[in-house]
């Protein structure tokens, strides 16, 4: 199984086949609307704008998992997306990212990369609060919270993972790299 095998629902509840994907470079990012990573939008706002042209795709689901920081329908959460930071990359459904109804894409991912630890002086405000959810949080490859982001390659691998404390000129290099 390969990243596009897999489907997605778009916001109007239709599938979105990864395939249509294919050749595309893509970086994969869990949201939320209320978080203290939300300024990231206007990072992968102006990194999209940088690389859209060369073959990037920015494909953004909004998650409410993570202290309920994503209220709101799927079009009142988009509509607050492209006002405040005038987002232009694919927006899909707001789905799970864990537990017995994590999307099947988010599990892939999960599964195939490992935590990469936090970063940076936010890293001591969320370790003890993911510790709290997930004691083991350290040795798995669970999405910890919102804005992790996925680097997948032109091939359909897997080819970088980025923690929400992620420095995002990191990404920005990664994502210049893949292209």
């Amino acid at each position: 199984m390969g990243i596009y095998d897999f489907s997605v629902k778009a916001r109007d509840g239709s599938e979105v086949p990864l395939s249509d994907y294919k050749g595309k470079v893509l970086l994969i990012v869990n949201t939320a609307t209320g978080c203290g990573f939300t300024p990231q939008y206007e990072d992968l706002q102006k990194i999209y704008d940088e690389f859209r042209d060369r073959g990037l795709e920015i494909l953004d689901f909004p998650c409410n998992q993570f202290k309920e920081q994503a209220p709101g329908s799927d079009e009142e959460i988009h509509q607050f997306c492209k006002g405040r930071f005038g987002i232009t990359f694919p927006q899909f459904s707001k789905i799970d990212v864990l537990g017995e109804n994590a999307s099947p894409l988010f599990r892939y991912l999960s599964e195939n990369t490992e935590f990469e630890g936090f970063s940076g002086t936010k890293a001591l405000l969320l370790g003890p609060i993911v510790k709290s959810m997930d004691k083991d949080y350290k040795n798995n490859g669970n999405v910890k919270w919102n804005f992790t982001k996925f680097l997948i390659g032109r091939g359909g691998e897997i080819i970088g993972r980025f923690e929400p404390t992620a420095d995002m000129k990191k990404v920005r290099a990664a994502v210049e790299k893949a292209l």
